[in-house]
């Protein structure tokens, strides 16, 4: 396994990797699959294209093939720009388990504590995901709120763990 930077050579395979993530797993992401499989292929290259040193997206790649992903977004308004954002974080379900989401998330951890000036990083986790919110405590993050209701899917909502890490 290793780790790629997605970039625009990525962009098929990346957007096949996301609208899986969300409709496999609608309950963990704010994006949903019936509106985002509908953009243009064009608008996703625009995104990508917008991707650069300190907002990124890591994947785990096996044979060609991503078995997994991690956002990360820096703030830049000046007021904010100490705070980082980790988003979309993902991995295929034959690939749970195995590590693949604690290499991705050392990796962007990596990048953001080479990144001057930037002391926090934050994520949001449903609550339900005990596997996800271990894995983040065991990086170091630290629950400081919960929003209630954060998602309504199918029905059914879903409350969101707010989480830091600092990194002063």
């Amino acid at each position: 396994m290793k780790i790629v930077t997605i970039n625009e050579a990525d962009l098929e395979r990346y957007w096949a990797l996301r609208l899986e993530a969300l409709k496999t797993s609608p309950e963990a992401f704010g994006s949903d699959y019936e509106t985002d499989q509908h953009l243009p292929l064009e608008q996703v290259r625009e995104r990508v294209r917008g991707f650069h040193n300190e907002n990124f997206v890591v994947a785990a790649e096996l044979d060609g093939q991503l078995l997994g992903m991690v956002g990360f977004l820096r703030n830049h308004r000046i007021k904010t720009k100490h705070k980082g954002f980790i988003w979309g974080v993902y991995v295929r379900s034959q690939a749970r388990g195995q590590g693949v989401g604690r290499t991705l998330m050392e990796e962007t951890l990596r990048r953001a504590r080479q990144m001057e000036g930037l002391l926090a990083v934050h994520l949001a986790v449903v609550a339900t995901n005990t596997s996800a919110k271990a894995l983040y405590e065991s990086l170091g993050f630290k629950a400081y709120g919960l929003e209630r209701r954060a998602l309504l899917v199918n029905g059914t909502f879903y409350d969101e763990v707010l989480m830091e890490l600092d990194l002063d």
